[in-house]
């Protein structure tokens, strides 16, 4: 059974490895990256048993089998935490990793016309685009497509966001807004 053994869990480490590489360039992707990180780990399972394999074989010592697992077991964990923590973050809406809620608000108050930035939510719409919503306050007689233009612009090019929501508000009714916070931390 031993060089039978070996030679099915090298084919299976050849082939596991291919499909592994044409999922190397997809990366950023989370579902990507799951992919590329199940091929992998199944080629380094296919490795492991090789390895025990042919130990085995040569010394005849089984436990050198489930030290093998256990280490690629282990292996598989820590390669695959960070995937486990971007997809928790994707199904709890949390705020993409390196948009920062106080940078998105500082740089739209910084937009000339807008008076007043609140009601701000970012979060993940898939693993590869970020949604936003927020409240614009802005001086009664400005033009509000300037504004908007000016929001949705900043937005793209500086935070990457893809689809954003931006509600302006007459600075004369902004006090009548249900979302306008009471007290600013």
């Amino acid at each position: 059974p031993g060089p039978t053994v070996i030679a099915v869990a090298t084919i299976g480490v050849a082939i596991n490895t291919l499909t592994a590489l044409l999922f190397i360039r997809g990366q950023r992707d989370a579902n990507v990256r799951g992919a590329f990180l199940h091929m992998a780990a199944d080629a380094a399972i296919s490795a492991g048993v090789v390895v025990a394999g042919i130990a085995i074989w040569l010394t005849g010592r089984t436990w050198i089998d489930p030290v093998v697992g256990i280490a690629i077991t282990l292996a598989i964990v820590a390669g695959s935490w960070g995937l486990f923590r971007e997809s928790v973050d994707l199904a709890l809406d949390a705020v993409p990793r390196g948009v920062e809620p106080a940078e998105v608000t500082a740089a739209l108050a910084g937009i000339p016309g807008v008076t007043e930035v609140h009601d701000l939510h970012v979060w993940a719409a898939s693993t590869s685009e970020t949604s936003l919503t927020v409240h614009l306050v802005v001086p009664e007689m400005m033009t509000h497509g300037r504004v908007l233009a000016a929001a949705g612009s900043l937005l793209r090019d500086r935070f990457h966001v893809a689809h954003a929501t931006i509600q302006i508000e007459d600075a004369a009714a902004g006090a009548a807004c249900p979302q306008r916070p009471t007290e600013v931390l």
